[in-house]
C-alpha cells in the first residue's frame, strides 16, 4: 500500500511538474509574444530614428530657392537704385577729368568755367615756328586759337549716359576705379593759317623754284626750276595744334613740316600756245564807248622741234628767239580820248642818291608804263617786268632775304610793286595775288606794301571794270608814281584805305588794312584787304 501510495505521490508530483512546465511555457509564450511585439516596435523606432543634431529638413530645395530669390531680389533692388541714381544725377560722373582737371560731380557749366579759367592763360599770343635755321612767328590771337572746352565739357557729361542701362552702369562703375580724361580739341582759323604757311613756303631758304619765262626784247627767256622744299601745311598745322595742346609751344619752337617738291617740267608747246598771237589793230567805238587796244603778233622764230632741242640740255636758262609782227594801228595812235578819266593815282618817295636802286626802279617802271589791261584781264607783275638779271640791266641793291637785309640783284623794285598796289586799290580793282614783306618797308606803312620774288611771289590784279584801263608810271626826282586811266561810270565809288597796327611783340608787328567805299559821302562797305605779320628789325 505504501508502495502504491508512493507511486501515486510520485505520479502526482510528475503531473504537477507537467502543469508547472505548461504554465511556464505559457508564460514563456506570452513573454515571447511581448518580446516579438517589442521587437517590432523597436524596429519601427529604428526605422524612424534620426540622430540628434541632424534632424531631417522638411524641404531643402525650397530653402535654397528662397535664399536664391532673396539674393536676386537684393541685386535687382541695388541695380535699380544704382540705375535711378545715375539717371537722375545731373552732374558729371565720378572719375572724369578734362585736360587733367578733375570735374567729378560738377555741372557742365561749373566744369566749363573751371577749365576755361585753367586754360585761358595757357595759349600764348604768338608762337615761333622753325625749319632748320629759318624761323617765323605765328600770331595765335589772329588765328583765333582756343581750346574747345564746350565740346569737351559736353563729352565729359555724356560719359556713362550714351549706352543702354547696363552699359552705362558698367561705365560708371569702371570710372570709379579707372579714371577717364577728356582732351579738348584746338580750334583755330585753318584757312588763314594755311594761307600764311603757303606764303611762308616761298621764304624758305631751300624753297622749290618753278620754271618760268618772260620776254626780253626779241627773245623768250625760260629759266629752269630747282628742286626744293615747300611747307607741308597739314602736318605743320597738326604740329602747331599738338604743341598748343601739350603747352610745349610756350618755350619751344614748333617744327615746320616740309616736303620735297620737284619743279614742273618745261612744257615748250604750252609756252608757245600762251605767247603766240596774231597782230591786232587798236580801235574804239563811241556808242557804246569801248576801247580795243592793239596787240603785236608774236611767234617763235624757230620751229617747235628746234625749241625742244634747246631745252633738252641741262641749263639754268634757255633762250628762244622770237619774231614780231606789228599791227597797222597801235593803241597809242588812238590818243588820250580812249582813256579819258583819271581813276586813281599814288606815289612814293625814294632816295635818288642811291643810283643802283634808282636804276632798278626805272627799269621796272619802264616795263609797266603804257600797259593797257582789258576788262577781265589779269595783270602779272612778274610777267610784265620779267626776271631781274644782269643782262636786263639790274643792279645790286638792298633786299630782304631770310629775315635779313642784304644786297641782291634788282633790289628796290618792290617799291614799284607797292606803289602800283595802292593805285590799284584806289581804282577799286580786284586784287588777285599779293604778299607782304618780311619787314615793314620805309616807303609805305604796314599792310600797304606788296612784295615780289621772281619765280615764287607775284603781284596780280584783275581789271574788273567794264572798260580798259591804262597804267602810266614814272620814276623821277625821288618820286615813283602811278596813274591809272580809264572811263568813270555811275557805279564808281570814293575809295579810301584804312591801315593800322594791331599789335607788337619783341619779334613781330601785326597789322590790318581795309578798303572803304563811299557813295555821296556815306560808307557803303568796308572790306578787309589783309592781315599781315612782319618781323621787327
Amino acid at each position: 500500500m505504501n508502495s502504491n501510495n508512493n507511486v501515486l505521490e510520485k505520479k502526482a508530483d510528475f503531473n504537477n511538474k507537467e502543469e508547472i512546465n505548461t504554465n511556464q511555457l505559457l508564460d514563456i509564450d506570452n513573454t515571447n509574444e511581448k518580446i516579438n511585439l517589442d521587437s517590432e516596435m523597436s524596429e519601427e523606432k529604428v526605422n524612424n530614428y534620426t540622430p540628434l543634431g541632424s534632424s531631417k529638413s522638411p524641404n531643402l530645395s525650397a530653402i535654397f530657392l528662397l535664399i536664391f530669390i532673396i539674393i536676386i531680389t537684393s541685386i535687382l533692388v541695388l541695380f535699380l537704385g544704382f540705375t535711378a541714381f545715375n539717371f537722375l544725377n545731373p552732374n558729371i560722373i565720378s572719375g572724369v577729368s578734362i585736360k587733367g582737371i578733375d570735374v567729378s560731380g560738377l555741372s557742365k557749366a561749373d566744369a566749363k568755367y573751371q577749365i576755361d579759367n585753367f586754360l585761358s592763360s595757357k595759349i600764348p599770343d604768338e608762337i615761333t615756328i622753325k625749319h632748320n635755321d629759318f624761323t617765323a612767328t605765328v600770331s595765335l590771337s589772329q588765328m583765333n586759337a582756343t581750346f574747345d572746352t564746350k565740346t569737351a565739357t559736353e563729352t565729359a557729361y555724356k560719359i556713362g549716359r550714351q549706352g543702354n542701362i547696363f552699359e552705362n552702369n558698367l561705365y560708371v562703375l569702371s570710372t570709379m576705379f579707372g579714371k577717364v580724361n577728356v582732351e579738348p580739341n584746338i580750334k583755330l582759323d585753318e584757312d588763314q593759317l594755311t594761307k600764311y604757311l603757303q606764303d611762308l613756303s616761298t621764304q624758305l631758304p631751300d624753297a622749290v623754284v618753278q620754271s618760268s619765262y618772260y620776254i626780253e626784247n626779241s627773245n623768250l627767256i625760260i629759266t629752269a626750276g630747282k628742286e626744293g622744299n615747300i611747307v607741308d601745311t597739314e602736318k605743320t598745322i597738326e604740329n602747331i595744334k599738338t604743341a598748343i595742346s601739350n603747352f610745349s609751344c610756350i618755350d619751344t619752337p614748333v617744327e615746320i613740316a616740309v616736303k620735297t617738291e620737284q619743279p614742273n617740267p618745261i612744257d615748250i608747246e604750252k609756252i608757245h600756245n600762251e605767247i603766240y598771237k596774231e597782230p591786232v589793230d587798236a580801235y574804239y567805238t563811241q556808242n557804246p564807248f569801248m576801247v580795243y587796244p592793239s596787240e603785236d603778233g608774236v611767234d617763235f622764230n624757230i620751229s617747235i622741234d628746234e625749241a625742244k632741242n634747246i631745252i633738252s640740255e641741262v641749263k639754268d636758262e634757255y633762250i628762244i628767239p622770237l619774231k614780231y609782227s606789228k599791227p597797222n594801228v597801235t593803241t597809242n595812235m588812238i590818243g588820250t580820248e580812249a582813256f579819258p578819266d583819271l581813276l586813281s593815282s599814288f606815289s612814293t618817295k625814294y632816295s635818288a642818291r642811291d643810283t643802283n636802286r634808282t636804276t632798278n626802279l626805272k627799269l621796272a617802271s619802264n616795263k609797266i608804263n603804257g600797259t593797257v589791261i582789258m576788262p577781265g584781264e589779269i595783270f602779272s607783275y612778274n610777267k610784265v617786268v620779267g626776271a631781274r638779271t644782269i643782262a636786263a640791266g639790274y643792279k645790286e641793291a638792298p633786299i630782304y632775304l631770310s629775315g635779313q637785309v642784304v644786297d641782291g640783284l634788282g633790289g628796290g623794285i618792290c617799291q614799284i610793286t607797292s606803289t602800283l598796289y595802292n593805285a590799284v586799290i584806289y581804282a577799286n580793282l580786284e586784287i588777285v595775288e599779293r604778299s607782304n614783306h618780311q619787314f615793314v618797308p620805309s616807303y609805305v606803312t604796314a599792310s600797304r606794301d606788296a612784295t615780289v620774288v621772281y619765280g615764287a611771289l607775284d603781284f596780280k590784279f584783275k581789271n574788273n571794270r567794264d572798260y580798259p584801263i591804262k597804267l602810266v608810271c614814272s620814276v623821277s626826282g625821288g618820286v615813283a608814281s602811278f596813274q591809272i586811266f580809264g572811263m568813270k561810270t555811275e557805279n564808281d565809288y570814293e575809295v579810301s584805305i584804312s591801315s593800322y597796327e594791331t599789335g607788337r611783340t619783341s619779334t613781330a608787328i601785326y597789322s590790318e588794312a581795309y578798303k572803304i567805299l563811299k557813295k555821296n559821302g556815306q560808307i557803303v562797305s568796308k572790306e578787309l584787304l589783309s592781315k599781315d605779320t612782319y618781323k621787327r628789325h
